[in-house]
């Protein structure tokens, strides 16, 4: 059986040291199955990424078309996340009773197929539902992929593989942004947005690859079997009880810190510069560019750090620079020149730090309860992070948008910080089938 270890959390027994610590050294002694799965959670994250990206990029021609004030413009990106919330736990728990890979199909057909459909809605309040009910399938789809890919790698690579994965969301947020310059440019507005939407159906085609390359993780599949046997099934509320319960608030606030700061910041960057710095939505592309590519670098080499130093100085130091860049981002009257240039360290600080949310929840808890225990902890945090972006519109109306901003991402980072500091290290630590 799994053991407990400090601070209440839920440990692995056992730990290994970091032989080889370049960044690609998981994937130079991956196996086949491995590498299939690499990849398969990879693209799953970019298209998941790029999914959700496409609202924050027409908030704005929504707001023009159908009049909406810009607090009830983020309730449409408040509710997906919420909603996400919800459907991660769920799909944690379901992956520890019917297996992850196949949790993983079924979320995405359904995130897919609700994009879809939002590139048919006739008002706002439909858009509202349809993104809400996508936002359970948007949330499903971490929580299963996480854990499969955490599971698959081995303990001395998994911060890497892991992280490197998350980096998938950068790719995603950029074809998100490239899907907007060439709609944009070719298509007027009204029908420009309706195109984006339907783009973000792409990821049902994943499934396919899934269906034939990807297995169970075998220690999964140990387990479950095991607990088939003896007639003892994970419970929804067992995360909750003994020992385990401190890890899942301190983890929960962790994750609400991280997730509500970036979300506060890529919902209104784009809508921040086309309102307060002037630009239109082709030419704020490059700005949003510069965003993207400190993003795509800071989870590489946040991937690289979560073994290199330890999941929780990774965390320390990327939330107090975070704070940092969108202080001065938002705050300082700078060039656009300028500006630009401070999109690669926003981008880096706000999102590098993922690279080892993955690797950090899997390690926390048994492998009876690791769906439920890592589904529901990352999507609490998507719960409470959903709450920012809606609220940094309502507050905009009366401090500005550009301090609303700086103000929730500010608190959030700083919530993150002291959650990650009470919680224990995790890097090496080995992970053993519950039999």
């Amino acid at each position: 059986m799994d053991t407990v270890g400090g601070q209440g959390a839920a440990a692995e027994s056992g730990a290994v040291e970091i032989r080889d610590a370049s960044l690609t050294a998981f994937y130079k002694s991956m196996t086949g199955p491995e590498r299939h799965t690499f990849w398969a959670c990879t693209a799953g994250w970019c298209l998941d990424g790029m999914d959700f990206m496409i609202y924050p990029l027409v908030i704005g021609t929504i707001i023009s078309l159908w009049k909406v004030d810009p607090g009830t413009a983020g309730l449409a990106a408040t509710v997906t996340l919420l909603a996400s919330a919800l459907g991660g736990w769920i799909a944690g728990f379901v992956a520890d009773r019917i297996g992850r890979v196949l949790t993983l199909q079924i979320t995405i057909l359904w995130f897919s197929f609700f994009s879809l459909l939002c590139a048919f809605v006739q008002n706002f309040e439909q858009l509202l539902v349809a993104r809400a009910i996508l936002g359970l399938g948007f949330g499903g789809e971490w929580a299963a992929g996480a854990v499969l890919i955490g599971e698959t790698i081995r303990a001395e690579y998994r911060g890497r593989a892991v992280g490197s994965v998350q980096s998938g969301w950068a790719v995603g947020w950029g074809l998100a942004v490239l899907s907007q310059a060439i709609l944009f440019s070719l298509l007027p507005p009204e029908s420009a947005w309706r195109w984006m939407f339907a783009v973000g159906a792409l990821p049902a085609l994943l499934v396919f690859y899934l269906r034939r390359h990807v297995k169970e993780p075998e220690v999964a599949a140990r387990t479950r079997a095991a607990a088939v046997a003896a007639g003892d099934r994970p419970k929804i509320w067992e995360i909750f009880s003994g020992p385990i319960l401190g890890t899942t608030l301190l983890a929960s606030l962790a994750a609400a810190g991280c997730q509500g700061g970036y979300y506060a910041i890529t919902t209104w960057v784009p809508r921040f510069l086309t309102t307060e710095r002037h630009l239109s939505i082709v030419s704020s592309t490059g700005y949003l560019a510069a965003l993207i590519v400190g993003s795509f670098t800071g989870y590489l080499v946040g991937a690289w750090l979560a073994d290199r130093l330890g999941r929780r100085p990774l965390f320390l130091i990327f939330s107090v620079g975070a704070i940092a860049v969108i202080v001065a981002y938002t705050q300082l009257p700078l060039s656009n020149g300028i500006l630009w240039v401070l999109g690669f360290p926003l981008g880096f600080f706000a999102s590098g730090y993922f690279s080892g949310m993955g690797a950090f929840l899997t390690e926390l808890y048994p492998t009876r309860l690791r769906g439920s225990g890592q589904g529901f902890c990352y999507n609490f945090g998507r719960g409470v992070g959903a709450l920012f972006p809606a609220l940094v519109g309502y507050l905009s109306e009366r401090v500005g948008l550009a301090s609303a901003i700086a103000l929730f991402a500010a608190v959030a980072y700083g919530m993150f910080f002291l959650a990650a500091f009470a919680l224990p290290e995790t890097r090496g630590r080995v992970l053993h089938a519950d039999t």
